[in-house]
């Protein structure tokens, strides 16, 4: 039974993470300088490459694939 909470704690608290921005992320662990410069890039990175394939899955493409995937990385940086 511990083992079933535990696991289901550990869903929901990823999946908070995972909708909170870079910016976000980043404040929260406390990073500055290079460590934060990296971080940001990797994770605009990371979120390029998600909302590529979200488009994809839309079957967008052109200017409706441009546009979609700008407004999601800059969704999901936070900028």
């Amino acid at each position: 039974m511990k083992t079933i909470t535990l696991a289901a704690a550990f869903v929901l608290i990823s999946g908070a993470a995972m909708a909170q921005s870079c910016k976000i992320e980043a404040g929260a662990k406390h990073l500055a300088g290079a460590a934060q410069l990296s971080f940001m890039k990797k994770c605009e990175k990371d979120a390029a490459a998600k909302c590529d394939s979200q488009a994809m899955d839309k079957k967008l493409s052109g200017a409706a694939k441009t546009s979609f995937t700008k407004k999601c990385v800059r969704d999901a940086v936070g900028s």
